[in-house]
């Protein structure tokens, strides 16, 4: 029998980038160093529900354990920073479960966004564009306020995400097979994309996880847009608009429109097609003139690690 590990010997920390899409999971040793990533299913508990978050989670954290040839009770804090953990009821949930699977390790829940605000800019100021599964924006001025547009689901918001930009894809095509809308190159390749025969096929896919169909429709209409086809570029071309909208909303709510301010573009849907890329830089020019675009030097994963490392100095200084 393994002897039980006192909490005092716990010296590894972990951090969760959680997603509608994936889950990366970063192990670190007690000097912060990086010795195991491991990736999962996703994780955001509004768009899988709790009991995929619950096994991505799981999954990926037993991974980078035994990658490191170490137990549960060996993590001293933790940092999950998941999609649709802007809400109370989602963290307390996720925390509870985390201190049941790590019993000795402080641990903290918090946003996607803001661990991504922390790769970019630290404790600084700044702003992050986020679109990957879904969207938002979110700022932090140097005083600390901070505020945000978007990230509410894909619904009623996530304006120029992946599971946007594939929804309108699968529209496109519906209009232009109805002669309703203008011939796409789509058309020839979304049936085949998903493996269907035809719609009906595709709609019980799209009614059975709709997350598994728009978010992988877009990198389809990223290849195609480059390539020159029309209805792609409306799309992305719109998709730019609403992203750089959301900047503009966070910029006039901290008071940035008419001064220098650092923005970071963080995402799946950022690097993809060099069309979308230039219509966002293009209308940021526009609508945010004073912007600066910086590159982000780490992961939202390796953020989330520098936070939980931050709860325990955090600890320390109060004790």
């Amino acid at each position: 029998m393994s002897r039980k590990i006192a909490a005092s010997e716990a010296s590894h920390y972990v951090g969760f980038d959680g997603g509608g899409s994936k889950t990366e999971c970063l192990l670190a040793d007690a000097e912060g160093r990086i010795v195991a990533r491991a990736t999962a299913g996703p994780s955001n508990p509004m768009r899988t529900g709790y009991a995929r978050a619950w096994f991505a989670l799981s999954e990926a954290g037993d991974k980078v354990l035994a990658a490191a040839k170490i137990h549960a009770e060996h993590v001293r804090a933790i940092c999950a920073g998941l999609g649709g953990a802007g809400r109370s009821g989602v963290v307390r949930r996720v925390t509870t479960f985390l201190e049941g699977s790590f019993p000795n390790a402080t641990i903290r829940v918090t946003t996607d966004l803001e661990i991504a605000l922390e790769a970019a800019f630290g404790a600084g100021e700044g702003m992050i564009l986020l679109a990957g599964t879904g969207s938002a924006a979110f700022g932090r001025d140097a005083a600390g306020k901070t505020a945000r547009a978007g990230g509410r689901g894909p619904w009623v918001s996530d304006e120029g995400s992946a599971f946007d930009i594939g929804r309108s894809a699968v529209r496109a095509v519906t209009l232009a097979e109805e002669h309703r809308g203008q011939a796409t190159e789509l058309s020839q390749k979304l049936f085949e994309l998903h493996q269907c025969s035809g719609w009906e096929a595709l709609s019980e896919q799209i009614t059975k996880n709709a997350d598994d169909v728009f978010p992988r429709t877009f990198p389809l209409v990223a290849q195609l847009a480059d390539r020159g086809d029309a209805v792609s570029r409306e799309i992305m071309t719109g998709a730019a608009a609403s992203l750089v909208e959301l900047a503009v909303a966070v910029a006039d709510d901290l008071g940035w429109r008419d001064r220098e301010f650092s923005l970071a573009k963080v995402g799946g849907v950022h690097g993809r097609s060099k069309f979308l890329d230039a219509a966002i830089d293009a209308d940021l020019k526009r609508r945010l003139p004073r912007a600066r675009t910086v590159p982000v030097e780490i992961s939202p994963a390796e953020a989330a690690v520098r936070l939980a490392m931050r709860l325990v100095s955090a600890k320390g200084n109060a004790a």
